[in-house]
């Protein structure tokens, strides 16, 4: 069949365009930025009539739906990706005699009370009531190298302490990218039955901690013990987060609480599940292959490897600052100074310029990190130290070591002159 998917570039989508070209259809990768023959452009911002998308389904068979947003982003809104898109798509392919629509949703979209859900129920909603041929597949999370959430949870995982936030008696039940692409490929399957709304979910249950656990283990990290956070702290870095623009927002801290595992006793949907793959899907622990590990360990390891030395060096930077200008007896700093050949008005300057320095050096450290930044600080660094040793001797073999704490700060700024560039994506 020749098969349009509806973000084929996309994280699940890359997965659902692979399968289907391996089992042999004819796939049409639908992309805002065409770039590959035979890509076929589509904007789910602009695509909100049916007579949009007419011209895009001529001799399509099927089409296939993985657009999705986990949180919103100036334009890119529930409502136009995931509600008003996918309707007009829907009527369109009814009108143009596509054969078969297979909708991936989401877990927890039927009852969902969130805005993430309801904008996927409406789609839903809008596939049932149309005379063609739909599958709807609810993904529990999905797992996968390339994967926002996969990503994180195996950064989180990879830390010392396992952050595991109050979730009650929530319960996971993730399923791997590969098994969903799979399911996507049997759903198209003539022989399956369609008007059929599938739970897709992995064969683990398991508590976020338990979860995290897992991928650690995985990774070949040994045991970590476990750092509760309680829900409060939780909600506020919700809160936060929205502001920021990261992954945790309200919306997904309440996905969370709810967790996303089959309903207990729901044998009929993991019958179903097993049905449509021909086989069990993945446990938890086959998330991640044996030859993978070490690829998705370097990869957590240096997600948060970076940003940790960064904020580290702004502390060091902007603490030096305040101790130099204000804290520090200024008679005892134009002491020092006068040892290396400085006195009165260029040693005053000197002092102030250089907390000056310092202040501006971590306030950049963490707003405008570059390789630039880092050869900068690392000269300071070494000019100030061999000045110190030259002149001042006795901190060499201070018992305290302020001269040679340095070599680890040279250390920092060697490792980040180094990785300019995250390789992680």
């Amino acid at each position: 069949m020749k098969v349009l998917v509806c973000g084929a570039a996309g994280f699940i989508g890359r997965a659902v365009c692979t399968r289907l070209a391996e089992v042999g259809h004819e796939v049409v990768r639908g992309v805002r930025r065409p770039e590959r023959a035979g890509d076929v452009a589509i904007d789910y911002h602009a695509g909100l009539q049916p007579c949009d998308w007419l011209a895009r389904l001529r001799g399509v068979d099927a089409v296939v739906n993985t657009v999705g947003i986990i949180r919103e982003d100036g334009a890119a809104s529930f409502d136009a990706l995931h509600a008003r898109a996918p309707a007009a798509l829907f009527a369109a392919c009814s009108e143009a005699g596509v054969r078969r629509v297979v909708q991936i949703s989401a877990h927890g979209a039927a009852h969902g009370d969130c805005a993430y859900f309801a904008s996927k129920r409406a789609a839903d909603q809008a596939l049932m009531a149309l005379p063609v041929e739909w599958i709807i597949l609810r993904p529990a999370l999905v797992f996968g190298a390339g994967g926002a959430s996969a990503a994180l949870f195996c950064k989180l995982a990879s830390k010392p302490l396992l952050p595991a936030p109050a979730l009650g008696n929530a319960r996971f039940q993730p399923v791997h990218v590969e098994d969903l692409a799979d399911a996507v490929a049997a759903a198209l399957a003539p022989a399956t039955p369609a008007h059929r709304v599938l739970d897709i979910a992995g064969s683990s249950a398991v508590s976020y901690a338990g979860m995290l656990a897992a991928y650690r283990a995985a990774m070949g990290f040994p045991p970590a013990p476990i750092l509760h956070i309680p829900a409060p702290a939780m909600a506020c870095a919700a809160w936060a987060g929205k502001l920021a623009g990261a992954l945790l927002t309200p919306d997904t801290w309440r996905m969370l609480r709810a967790g996303s595992a089959l309903a207990q006793g729901d044998a009929a949907s993991a019958a179903a599940m097993r049905e449509l793959l021909g086989r069990p899907p993945r446990a938890i622990e086959a998330f991640i292959a044996p030859a993978s590990r070490e690829l998705f360990r370097l990869r957590a390891l240096a997600s948060w490897r970076g940003s940790l030395l960064r904020w580290t060096l702004a502390i060091v930077w902007l603490a030096t600052a305040v101790v130099s200008a204000f804290i520090h007896p200024p008679a005892d700093s134009l002491a020092m100074l006068a040892r290396v050949g400085l006195d009165g008005l260029p040693a005053t300057l000197a002092l102030y310029g250089a907390a000056a320095l310092d202040a501006a050096f971590g306030i950049a450290s963490i707003v405008r990190p570059r390789r630039a930044l880092w050869l900068a600080q690392g000269a300071l660094v070494l000019g100030y130290s061999a000045a110190i040793a030259l002149c001042l001797p006795e901190y060499l073999w201070h018992p305290f070591g302020p001269l040679l704490k340095n070599l680890p700060i040279l250390a920092i700024l060697f490792i980040l002159f180094a990785e300019e560039k995250s390789w992680i994506t």
